[in-house]
């Protein structure tokens, strides 16, 4: 059975993933998708991760390069600029903090229901 990401959570951390993933190597966007998919983001579609790349490259996060392949058209690599590994560490940061707040609350116990109710 394939698990799903609520939809919303993700669209808050894509960005993040992303920046993560092409920190540890420069990639295309079919690869980045592919790449996702196998760390178990199965339900991540290239429909959500280009355009997160393009956003990404438009606040100049991401620096693109045309590569030439022997499959067809040039692929557009893309790599973490300056201010893209700045927003990586940020926004690792930040969700480390997330997580933190998040599990305190989660992991308080709970009353056991009362019978009936």
């Amino acid at each position: 059975m394939t698990e799903t990401h609520d939809p919303q959570l993700l669209k808050g951390v894509l960005s993040l993933l992303l920046l993560h993933l092409l920190a540890e190597r420069e990639s295309y966007g079919y690869e980045v998708v592919q790449r996702l998919q196998a760390a178990g983001f199965a339900d991540v579609l290239e429909g959500s991760v280009y355009p997160a790349l393009t956003r990404l490259q438009r606040e100049g996060r991401l620096a693109t390069r045309l590569v030439p392949s022997p499959s067809g058209p040039a692929r557009k690599y893309y790599r973490l600029t300056p201010a893209g590994h700045a927003a990586l560490a940020s926004g690792s940061d930040s969700w480390a903090r997330h997580i933190t707040a998040v599990d305190a609350v989660l992991s308080r116990p709970l009353p056991t229901p009362a019978e009936g109710n």
